[in-house]
């Protein structure tokens, strides 16, 4: 009896080592954060250098051709941000895939910018600020808050709203930019657009967004609408069937750059509030590098001169700039101040 149990053990333990040798264990090597323009090498491994028969790698999805069981990679064909890495491997008439992931960072660090007020102009208190763009002599204005949102036309030098149209009470009213004689005004999270008649303010037509997650901020290019959804991502929508057909991840050479707010696009160069920051960041609207950091933090100190401001609400929000006459405008949600600033970039 005691023999036939320890032949009974011994061949258990004997299946219990050949399954486990045929248990194939497999690894993707690379580095995790990677720079722009950057060459790096992402190989597929078995623990036990066990046999195996074919594989494929993809990238984001897409498959990439390789020669073997390594893959190098040059980060300029996918930009910066997260991208995901797979290999899908066969061996032993089976298959597994692997998935890994790795992190672009911009290759140069930005520059840091401080500001001189150069003219201060009135701005409604009421004005809970998300959309502010110059055109033809005049600001254009979204301003937000459930039952409170309103499209307006307004004058620079008396802050005297000229023009004026109310959102429905149902929606949460968020960044604007006119482009072809056309305002297109984004809502927050009802995944929702409008766009009105330029001279009438009548709503003409009604988008949807479903690829970003909401809508925060909207400028354009003359050519795309360009949107901000609160993340790092920056989305170039069609200008006919007004649907999200790209985006970019916006990075420094370190973290990536979240809660990107109102936008406004200056000689080839994304200007973007930075929600509940106080600043503005430089976006390079090809690639998504952050190539300045606008420090305005003594800009709200100014305005709590006058103005009580609620924290982390009542904050720094609007860019407008006037092409014909070099002029920069910054404002925030209910403040009373409307700012003509300078940027000087610090040595």
């Amino acid at each position: 009896m005691k023999h036939t149990l320890y032949s009974i053990l011994f061949f258990l333990s004997f299946l219990l080592t050949i399954s486990c040798s045929d248990v194939y264990q497999f690894e993707l090597a690379h580095k995790k954060q990677v720079t722009l323009n950057e060459t790096f090498k992402i190989t597929l491994s078995e623990k036990e250098n066990k046999p195996i028969k074919s594989m494929q790698f993809f990238i984001d999805g897409k498959e990439v051709n390789s020669d073997d069981l390594s893959l190098t990679v040059n980060t300029a064909t996918y930009g910066l941000g997260k991208h995901s890495v797979s290999a899908l491997v066969f061996f032993d008439d089976k298959s597994k895939k692997i998935n890994n992931s790795f992190e672009v960072l911009a290759n140069k660090k930005p520059l840091v910018y401080k500001y001189k007020i150069i003219n201060t102009y009135p701005h409604d208190t009421k004005a809970y600020t998300q959309g502010l763009e110059y055109y033809n002599g005049y600001l254009y204005e979204t301003t937000g808050r459930r039952g409170q949102s309103s499209l307006r036309k307004v004058d620079i030098k008396t802050g005297k709203v000229l023009q004026k149209t109310d959102l429905d009470k149902q929606y949460f009213g968020e960044g604007m930019t006119i482009f072809n004689n056309k305002i297109y005004w984004l809502t927050w999270q009802a995944k929702k657009g409008f766009v009105y008649n330029l001279d009438t303010f009548e709503q003409e037509r009604e988008f949807t967004y479903h690829k970003s997650k909401e809508g925060w901020g909207l400028t354009n290019n003359g050519v795309e609408l360009i949107k901000s959804d609160g993340t790092n991502r920056i989305w170039f929508l069609d200008p006919e069937t007004l649907q999200e057909k790209r985006f970019l991840q916006v990075y420094t050479n370190k973290y990536a750059i979240a809660n990107i707010n109102e936008l406004e696009l200056i000689e080839g160069k994304l200007y973007a509030n930075k929600y509940q920051q106080n600043t503005i960041t430089i976006i390079d609207a090809k690639t998504g590098i952050v190539e300045g950091l606008v420090d305005l933090r003594p800009l709200e100190k100014e305005m709590k001169k006058t103005q009580n401001l609620k924290p982390q609400d009542e904050v720094l929000n609007g860019i407008a700039y006037d092409k014909e006459n070099d002029r920069l405008f910054v404002t925030g949600k209910n403040w009373g101040k409307l700012f003509e600033i300078e940027l000087i970039a610090k040595q």
